[in-house]
């Protein structure tokens, strides 16, 4: 039997084989991809970084690990791009259907950086006519900051005094330095930003952005502007924006947790345990998170008994991206305490040293009590404990959205709504006498001075420390002598105490700020215009809620005092000046309380444009009509005179003797309209040379205080805010070679408008505040910044700023007898800045070789003008930090850092010799002759130094 032949069907097969291989062709196109790791030289996978396809165009982002993927790749290799903020960009051909890791290399490149704070659109840095430095995370992370003011070292022009600790710390820029003495005052003239929404608002005294913001695993970069577009960009910043961009989530699922332990004190026995957390990745559909936060407790190196800074915060983001844009929704928690570093004695002028019995792991801050006091506005009470130190919250939410509309045009609208509160609960030291009737007058009014004996004892113990005879003197009023005298610290201040202030500050702010921007780019331009809203209500309850008595030594021991004897009021027998604890009250109106409430509103209209008039020219300009608008409710109170017996009754007890006689108010309000201007020219000679001139002239409300100070009729009636002014000039040279990128920036800055004022005393004992003054200052100088690539192994960062500053025109008021009546001024003008260092510097170079890298930080700060008087210098100084880092795996890393390495003291803030109410009159008081004085008689004054040497060890894990 024959077998059946089977007949081909050429028609059948043939369409079987096409459809094969169509499916093959489309399985091919479907699963073609690129993907890869971008890491750091460490082996650290960079979140954030930017790939793109250099044939196609599309553009992607790295994930948390530094992954990114393309899909649907037609060829069979592409040429990929990538940057990142601090690094070089990378360009690298890939085969389809490969992984690759890409490492790329530190900073050098920088000028091709995306820059966007205080830019009128994004663009190179090259490209740009603005003068800005990007710190990334990589840089943040080798580093073991104080507070996020401490960043800002890393960029040429900035002044920063952070020796106060996190917070009250000062950060100024080209010479505009006005205030920065007092770190409460220290962020006047630039803009702390969270993702390019200001963290604050308004300032005033006890209260700014530094009480709210902190760096932690969740900060990707900062970003650094100097003057320039400042103005016009940024509400009340002519002297910077200094932006802190927290991570965002990537297309996978990463994080990293931290751990920080520190080595601090004399012996090393003064922990500080940190920890700190982020992680993000998708969600679903376009939608990713990212979280994080840290908790840190922290004695200090100056350990005062209590933990120094204790609390942390969370923060977290999610974001949507889609084809025409993004919405990012952003929020926060902050809950915190932290302390600020009190006035040493100190000794020598010329080579300041505590004097004998402090060093530079000194505290003075008092030990842990419970004071109870009546809240004598609202009602209630108010309780303090130093060891409670000034305690912030801050709630936040808000968001950034991005919309493409078509035919390139874009808006960006960013929303923030917070409340914010700060509560001081800690004390500020000063020197009295046993032997000053002034002393007493303070602590019991004059009614209460008396002749017989005070006795000073140790609160805890009860051992008389000194004993002190009051008798008839002149004018009928007590004379004073030493009896008896045990008390430590006779070589700074004999027969004396720490008078430590309690002075209460309650303040809560609520804000919305909201900006809005529409752009519109053309073939070779492009167009920035949109609104920015303000509004911040804020409260404050403030005065001088009780004084803490200690011994003068090196963590000071509570002081109780007696009075037995006649007073002028007319008592006889045992007086309590203080109650058990050590706790007086600051007598009378001295010790009157006020109550703010102001509301100011702020609009402000602004219009930008980018014009490239040639492939190698750029003209930009931009302008900022700015109005706010001061709505104001100020109450004070008067306290009864004569023989009072307090909330007591008692009217022995003399810390509990103020009786409240009546509340005094006033309202009012005030409006201020102000307009910004900034124009620049950019000229690229190739991809590697640019220069850039630019000028501005940027103005901005007064702070809060201004407002605060008017709270009787007769100041209101006086109330005229002037404006602050900046003018500046800069001329900028961006330069690249192949190992090296160099930015060169001399300037010219003029800041007017700048109030100051004193305090003096009364006839009575009580105090007032002078009318304010305005000055204008004068800077020159010229801004430096380089990276440059020494060997593979060896690169070298430098930034430094070279300056001169002068008083243009400042009148100061000068006391004479008690009371307004001769108050006379003096002239201040053609004088040298005070508190203007002539050289800042810091030079960084870092040794990498496989997973190991090692660096030094050498800073230098040159000589200051101590005030404006010009008495004398506060010396200049060196400063060395030193870190070390391996890498276990590529998930894990341990580091180590010595900051302060030759633990020098190395002063930063001073105040004038002399007791409470000497230094209330300002550091411009002390003139010529005093000086001369207090170096004759080697008198002691009083300084605050950069933090003691401290050993910290990390160890981050990244999942």
């Amino acid at each position: 039997m024959k077998p059946k032949r089977l007949h081909k069907r050429p028609g059948k097969s043939l369409f079987m084989l096409l459809l094969f291989l169509l499916s093959i062709s489309i399985c091919m196109a479907q699963t073609n991809t690129i993907s890869g790791i971008v890491k750091d030289e460490q082996g650290n996978g960079i979140a954030g970084a930017t790939v793109k396809l250099k044939t196609s165009g599309k553009t992607t982002t790295t994930d948390q690990s530094g992954a990114f993927i393309f899909t649907n790749i037609a060829g069979q290799k592409e040429v990929v791009i990538i940057s990142f903020l601090g690094y070089s960009l990378k360009e690298i051909r890939l085969d389809v259907n490969s992984k690759t890791n890409i490492t790329l290399n530190p900073a050098v490149n920088t000028m091709d950086e995306v820059v966007v704070t205080g830019a009128f659109d994004k663009r190179k840095r090259i490209d740009a006519s603005v003068a800005i430095t990007t710190i990334n995370s990589a840089q943040i992370d080798r580093i073991v900051p104080a507070s996020a003011a401490d960043l800002l070292k890393n960029a040429p022009g900035v002044f920063v005094n952070s020796s106060n600790g996190e917070i009250r710390n000062s950060v100024a820029s080209r010479g505009i330095t006005a205030g920065s003495q007092d770190g409460s005052f220290g962020y006047e003239y630039v803009s702390m930003q969270e993702d390019g929404i200001p963290v604050t608002n308004i300032t005033y005294f006890s209260y700014g952005p530094d009480f709210f913001l902190r760096p932690d695993a969740t900060l990707a970069r900062l970003e650094a502007v100097r003057g320039g577009t400042a103005s016009v960009t940024a509400a009340n910043a002519p002297g910077g924006i200094f932006n802190y961009v927290s991570k965002t989530g990537g297309n996978t699922f990463e994080g990293e947790v931290r751990t920080k332990y520190g080595f601090q004190g004399r012996d090393g026995g003064n922990p500080l345990a940190r920890f700190d957390v982020d992680f993000g990745g998708p969600i679903k559909d376009n939608w990713f998170f990212n979280v994080g936060g840290f908790y840190r407790y922290d004695q200090s190196g100056r350990y005062p008994g209590y933990p120094i800074n204790k609390g942390g915060q969370i923060k977290a983001n999610i974001l949507k991206t889609y084809k025409t844009g993004s919405l990012k929704i952003i929020g926060k928690y902050l809950n915190d305490r932290n302390g600020y570093v009190q006035l040493l004695p100190t000794n020598s002028f010329s080579d300041p040293k505590p004097s004998q019995g402090f060093d530079i792991f000194s505290t003075i801050l008092m030990p842990k009590f419970e004071f109870t006091s009546p809240r004598y506005i609202g009602g209630g009470t108010i309780s303090l404990n130093p060891s409670n130190l000034v305690k912030s919250k801050y709630k936040s939410v808000g968001a950034v959205w991005e919309q493409k509309l078509g035919d390139n045009w874009s808006i960006t609208n960013a929303f923030r709504y917070s409340e914010n509160d700060i509560h001081y609960s800690t004390t500020n030291a000063s020197i009295m006498s046993g032997t000053d009737l002034t002393t007493y007058a303070l602590l019991s009014g004059l009614t209460g001075l008396g002749f017989g004996n005070y006795s000073f004892k140790d609160a805890k113990t009860g051992e008389e420390l000194m004993s002190v005879n009051a008798t008839a003197g002149a004018g009928g009023l007590p004379s004073y002598s030493i009896a008896k005298d045990i008390l430590p610290g006779q070589s700074v201040s004999p027969h004396s105490i720490y008078f430590s202030i309690l002075g209460t500050y309650e303040n809560q702010v609520n804000e919305v700020i909201n900006q809005f921007t529409l752009n519109k780019r053309f073939k070779n331009m492009s167009f920035n215009a949109g609104m920015y809203y303000g509004r911040s209500k804020a409260h404050r309850y403030s005065g001088i809620d009780g004084v803490a008595l200690g011994t003068i030594e090196d963590r000071p021991r509570l002081t109780s005092l007696t009075f037995t004897g006649a007073t002028l009021g007319g008592t006889t027998g045992i007086h309590q000046v203080t109650n058990a604890d050590g706790i007086a009250q600051a007598n009378g109106d001295t010790g009157g309380f006020l109550d703010f409430s102001v509301t100011q509103a702020q609009y402000a209209f602004f219009l930008g444009q980018t014009w490239n008039l040639s492939p190698k020219l750029t003209f930009d300009w931009g302008g900022r009509f700015e109005t706010a608008k001061v709505t104001a409710f100020n109450q004070r109170t008067y306290f009864k005179t004569g023989v009072q017996g307090g909330t007591d009754n008692d009217i022995k007890t003399f810390y509990n003797n103020n009786t409240l006689d009546r509340i005094t108010s006033v309202a009012f309000d005030r409006r201020l309209n102000t307009f910004s201007f900034s124009g620049a020219l950019n000229y690229k000679f190739n991809d590697n040379t640019a220069i850039y001139t630019r000028y501005s002239r940027g103005k901005k409300s007064p702070d809060m205080d201004v407002y605060f100070a008017a709270n009787r009729p007769e100041t209101v009636a006086l109330l005229n805010p002037e404006v602050r002014t900046t003018e500046q000039l800069e001329l900028g040279l961006k330069a690249r070679r192949k190992n090296l990128d160099l930015f060169v920036t001399p300037f010219y800055s003029v800041l007017s408008g700048v109030p100051n004022a004193a305090i003096f005393t009364n006839a009575d004992g009580t105090l007032y505040t002078t009318p304010s003054l305005y000055s204008k200052y004068r800077t020159f100088g010229i801004e430096i910044e380089g990276d440059y690539t020494i060997t593979k192994n060896l690169s070298l960062k430098a930034v430094a700023t070279f300056q001169r500053s002068k008083i243009v025109e400042a009148d100061y008021w000068v006391a004479n007898n008690p009371g307004i009546a001769d108050d006379t001024k003096i002239s201040y003008s053609g004088n040298e800045t005070d508190n203007n260092a002539r050289i800042i510097s810091r030079l960084t170079p870092t040794y990498h070789i496989n997973k190991l890298y090692v660096f030094v930080t050498w800073s230098y700060l040159g000589k200051r003008q101590a005030n404006a008087p010009n008495v004398f210098y506060l010396p200049s100084f060196s400063n060395f930090d030193m870190g070390a880092g391996y890498n276990l795996s590529r998930k894990i890393t341990l580091s180590a850092n010595v900051n302060n390495l030759f633990n020098n003291y190395q002063v930063m803030s001073w105040a004038r010799p002399g007791n409470l109410i000497t230094q209330l009159t300002g550091a411009g008081s002390f003139n010529k002759a005093q000086f001369d004085a207090a170096v004759a008689n080697n008198t002691p004054y009083f300084t605050i130094s950069n933090p003691p040497r401290a050993f910290y060890l990390t160890a981050s894990y990244k999942f």
